[in-house]
């Protein structure tokens, strides 16, 4: 029977009674669960937990957050194998890559558990004549977490560590693509101490956000995705009254040089280029080698390193890159290498087609490599729409 993954809420598992949609194992293409969608009723289940718990967090010295918090560290570097199993076997990434996501969140715990020292206030005295100045540091409320697909705990642990450290409570909405993370996440914070309903999660689509973003008791937003839905995401937090930030998507550029050393920036964009499958905001898409010599040598040198990545299921120590999360993004992948060879750009390397046996099914493709990419290209600027609207 295939597994049903609901929500979090108030320190426990929460069903509802929303849709559900399937999720895959991108390396094999199999179904491994059904993800059940919170609607609008379930939001607010989850807003009224953290509403409940927050007058007795808030209340909750730095000190007593902070222990929980370091409490959270402990269990996170204890049960890095299972999360980042759970990660691998949802997003795809080999599992070097899921550990390396998980670090980099633990790196932010780390700096939450110094609360008791980084939330102290300022006093200054005699500012004009028999008047002293002090400020004063208090929790928001609410806070909400919308994250993306491609670092289902990094970009969480980005967010609701130092929320919660403020003395906030929050509510997590991952990518319906890789739920489990977020759930497992939750659960080491409750083994931590951390009180019921100070870290909720409810999973869902479009209808999950917009019932955060419009509901009265949720006092900020946090988004990272891309930009046409951070665009939409500030916009419609800000005109709720809510504090947001929304960080979108990028096309990263390296500027090779002349006198650069070769081999090192080969090493450089084979890893920025092809780690995660590329799937990711900080991915180096663009080489831009400055000269024709320059250029060739880089082609030269670049082509045989991507011809011979190790492509492969992430649980195989051996894989240098994993498949890409859904069969749809695949294709798309896909459709761009086509439109890059119709539009007259060079294929050096073309990673279509790509078979592996016992993962037929598998979402995989192999490393591309193209030369002689031109600004009009649509395998240049895909997003042409959205980079239009965001430069304006």
């Amino acid at each position: 029977m295939t597994e049903l993954i609901g929500h979090f809420i108030g320190g426990d598992s929460f069903k509802g009674d929303g849709s559900t949609s399937p999720i895959f194992n991108p390396a094999t293409g199999r179904r491994s669960a059904d993800l059940l969608h919170a609607t609008p009723a379930d939001v607010n289940v989850a807003v009224m937990a953290a509403h409940q718990a927050f007058p007795g967090w808030a209340a909750t010295t730095p000190l007593r957050r902070a222990r929980v918090l370091n409490r959270f560290l402990g269990i996170l570097q204890d049960r890095t194998d299972e999360l980042a199993a759970a990660i691998t076997n949802e997003h795809g990434k080999i599992l070097s890559d899921a550990k390396g996501e998980i670090q980099r969140g633990v790196e932010v715990v780390e700096f939450a558990t110094a609360a008791p020292q980084l939330l102290k206030s300022e006093y200054t005295e005699s500012v004009g004549t028999g008047v002293d100045s002090f400020g004063l540091r208090q929790p928001l409320g609410i806070v909400a977490g919308i994250t993306p697909f491609n670092f289902p705990a990094m970009v969480p642990m980005w967010m609701f560590p130092v929320a919660i450290a403020c003395g906030n409570c929050f509510i997590l909405k991952p990518s319906e693509r890789t739920p489990t993370a977020a759930l497992l996440l939750a659960r080491y914070l409750k083994e931590a101490g951390l009180p019921d309903g100070v870290f909720n999660v409810v999973n869902g689509n479009k209808t999950a956000v917009d019932a955060l973003l419009n509901h009265p008791h949720v006092s900020a937003v946090s988004f990272v995705g891309s930009t046409p839905i951070a665009r939409y995401i500030y916009e419609t937090a800000a005109r709720n009254g809510k504090r947001a930030q929304a960080l979108g998507g990028a096309k990263n550029h390296m500027v090779i040089m002349p006198d650069a050393d070769l081999d090192q920036a080969v090493d450089a964009l084979m890893g920025a280029a092809y780690g995660s499958a590329g799937e990711r905001c900080m991915a180096i898409s663009v080489a831009v080698p400055v000269g024709e010599k320059t250029a060739d040598a880089l082609a030269e040198r670049l082509a045989p390193k991507v011809q011979a990545l190790k492509i492969g299921p992430g649980t195989d120590p051996d894989s240098e890159m994993g498949p890409l999360v859904t069969l749809q993004h695949r294709d798309r992948v896909q459709n761009y290498i086509d439109a890059g060879v119709d539009e007259g750009a060079k294929l050096l390397v073309d990673g279509r087609g790509l078979k592996l046996q016992g993962y037929d099914d598998g979402f995989f493709i192999g490393g591309s490599l193209f030369d002689n990419v031109t600004p009009d290209m649509k395998i240049y600027c895909p997003s042409s729409n959205a980079l239009r609207q965001f430069a304006a």
